[in-house]
């Protein structure tokens, strides 16, 4: 008895040690009209996705923070890419997203998920939520999901800065912790 415990218990470390798989994203970026696809990145490369919006007023507060954490991430093993899970739709269409000039001006590709295929793989839920992947032995997989930081509202009134911390983890080659956040937000719409 005591050792098929101690088989459940392994098996449920192990299940719960292991990340989130993903495979290879493709969208088109509403800015340029380029693909972009992850498996045009090295695999050092660690990427930042960023599910937000054009009407989210959650997304609005967080637009200076997204800047300000790329801008300090430039020039390391980071890429930065806004994904729209509502592209396509009423007030989000490719001529608003390509509009958005702050992405635009810093070279951030603003990604359409029309058929929200990769909001479903990664099960995003709010706007704005962050899926941060990295590559690993087995491929890319989920390395930190979940909130920017612990205040919406005010980013000078933050005081545990999420995604920060999950990049400087790994960069450092150590597992983000914690790995999974409760985002605030925007309700991400999804279709059928």
């Amino acid at each position: 008895m005591k050792c098929i415990r101690c088989f459940i218990l392994f098996f449920l470390c192990s299940f719960l040690a292991t990340a989130q798989q993903v495979s290879n994203v493709e969208l088109v970026d509403a800015i340029s009209g380029n693909t972009f696809a992850t498996a045009l990145h090295p695999p050092s490369t660690t990427m930042v996705f960023v599910f937000t919006s054009m009407s989210c007023p959650y997304a609005k507060l967080y637009e200076d923070r997204i800047q300000e954490l790329f801008q300090k991430y430039a020039g390391s093993r980071v890429s930065f890419a806004l994904v729209n899970p509502h592209a396509g739709q009423s007030g989000e269409s490719r001529e608003q997203m390509a509009s958005l000039s702050w992405a635009k001006n810093l070279g951030i590709p603003f990604l359409m998920d029309t058929d929200q295929a990769f909001t479903r793989q990664t099960s995003v839920r709010k706007i704005p939520e962050v899926v941060l992947v990295s590559s690993g032995p087995t491929g890319y997989s989920i390395v930190y999901q979940g909130a920017i930081d612990n205040n919406p509202q005010s980013d000078t009134s933050a005081s545990v800065h999420y995604l920060d911390n999950a990049l400087r983890d790994i960069l450092a080659r150590k597992r983000p912790s914690p790995a999974i956040t409760r985002a605030v937000g925007c309700n991400i719409r999804l279709t059928n």
